[in-house]
């Protein structure tokens, strides 16, 4: 009887369980297929014994509504650079991936399904290489993904922001207030640029367009008169003022990323010391954004995913990625996917329609 295996790797993204169960129930439609989840991404085919779990009907029911991922996730267990604590305490990272391939050909997968972002599907690339039967399926709320035109995630986090910052903008209007909104997004100004737009903000800045903070003191200071005005800043977690650097801290444990955040308090702190003369207060929406049930765009579009995913098993396309394109569900090769960082062009018709729209970007 044939097997697959799913997982899913990287942040935790709203409807990931949908792409689950787009699988299962797809392989239901075939008699003899078996599918099972390994725990914690790679994790679980690692550990001894193994953690994996049979995807059956019943541990799939209902799942399309629920945020985050019933097989659990990580960022901590990329084969190539797999973290490993030494004695003293620090990590030292090590090449699992010849140890991975070993594995998964004893465990005896036919195939298997990886869901995850740019890193994830890295990842694939070099485990097809390695002669693994691998599938990726595009997954991360920062639509930083160039070879898809979306990723599922990405609407729902869009949503969750632009209702946090709908109701910021009451309260700064009642207060006369500068109100910054920090997002994820990592190096991709995607969400805060959609709900920038979305919200109606005065200035927005994203990693793409390094902001002047002259420029930026001076929109704020063209909405007040005689200390009565507000303003509404949109500012992805990346952001970066020019000749400067992105807000960051060390990456957690185990991790190879850096811990990108706090650009939020870092700009507020930079408009005080310019001489800003308006209450400013700061909200960092932080993971509320990844959490939590996906909209209805995301759980169609992660069904579909899941669905053509299992239709690419039994047609051997292996070494692919499932991608929405021009409306249509279709493929591209891991070499295509993982080519090139899908980052806003500042020159892109949605920034163009942002300034038309009076959206400052502090450049």
């Amino acid at each position: 009887m044939p097997k697959l295996l799913v997982l899913t790797g990287g942040g935790d993204c709203p409807g990931l369980n949908a792409v689950i169960r787009g699988i299962v129930k797809r392989s239901q439609k075939e008699k003899d297929w078996e599918v099972y989840g390994s725990i914690e991404a790679f994790n679980g085919v690692f550990r001894e014994p193994n953690e994996l779990v049979k995807l059956t009907r019943r541990r799939i029911a209902g799942i399309h509504v629920k945020g985050g991922t019933i097989l659990k996730t990580t960022n901590k267990s990329n084969p190539i650079k797999y973290p490993v604590e030494m004695p003293d305490g620090t990590i030292k990272f090590e090449d699992r991936s010849d140890e991975l391939v070993t594995k998964l050909k004893r465990l005896g997968f036919d195939a298997v399904i990886n869901i995850g972002g740019d890193g994830s599907q890295k990842i694939s690339k070099t485990l097809f290489d390695k002669g693994i039967p691998i599938i990726g399926v595009p997954k991360t709320i920062d639509n930083d993904l160039s070879a898809t035109d979306m990723t599922f995630g990405f609407q729902t986090a869009v949503q969750i922001a632009t209702d946090s910052f709908d109701k910021l903008v009451t309260t700064a209007e009642s207060h006369h207030r500068v109100m910054i909104m920090e997002v994820m997004g990592r190096d991709a100004g995607w969400i805060a640029l959609y709900a920038a737009i979305a919200g109606g903000a005065e200035i927005c800045l994203i990693p793409e367009i390094p902001y002047d903070l002259n420029k930026v003191l001076k929109r704020i200071e063209s909405r007040y008169k005689n200390g009565r005005g507000f303003v509404n800043i949109v500012v992805a977690e990346g952001a970066k003022p020019k000749d400067g650097a992105a807000t960051f801290s060390k990456a957690a444990k185990g991790s190879e990323h850096v811990k990108l955040g706090g650009v939020a308090f870092t700009l507020s702190h930079q408009l005080r010391e310019a001489g800003c003369k308006a209450e400013i207060r700061e909200t960092v929406l932080g993971h509320i954004i990844r959490g939590g049930t996906p909209i209805a765009f995301d759980r169609v579009l992660a069904s579909l995913f899941g669905v053509k995913a299992f239709e690419m098993v039994l047609d051997k396309e292996f070494g692919k990625m499932v991608s929405f394109k021009n409306n249509d569900i279709t493929t591209v090769s891991l070499e295509e996917a993982t080519r090139k960082y899908n980052f806003v062009d500042p020159d892109s018709n949605l920034v163009k329609a942002a300034r038309g729209l009076g959206i400052s970007f502090g450049a």
